[in-house]
């Protein structure tokens, strides 16, 4: 059985920029339903990241979480209204799962991407 992969992007709309620098972490869904920390990543220069580890075998859901407190870029006082995005989702064995994070001041959209 090939492995679940994750990987991520996250853009900000206001800018019309990638967001650079933003922490990422994969976590996993323990079989009773517990979350389990897989991996942490920061995106590069262009938003991205591609270096998440693969999820245990077996794994039925996944969740990124985006620790946007931190990240380096300027941020208005008294910072983002939303220090944190966290996605969970379904995955498939086997399958790659690309989950963008589109960023707005106010607001935020993710979606499965290819």
């Amino acid at each position: 059985m090939s492995s679940t992969t994750v990987s991520t992007h996250v853009l900000d709309t206001a800018t019309g920029r990638p967001a650079a620098g933003v922490p990422v972490t994969l976590h996993a869904a323990a079989g009773d339903g517990d979350w389990a920390a897989v991996g942490t990543a920061r995106t590069d220069a262009d938003g991205r990241c591609t270096t998440l580890p693969a999820l245990p075998p077996g794994t039925p859901r996944a969740r990124l979480q985006f620790d946007l407190a931190h990240r380096p870029a300027p941020a208005p006082v008294p910072g983002p209204f939303f220090p944190e995005v966290t996605v969970a989702f379904t995955v498939v064995p086997g399958e790659h799962y690309h989950v963008p994070l589109l960023l707005s001041p106010f607001g935020y959209s993710v979606y499965r991407g290819s």
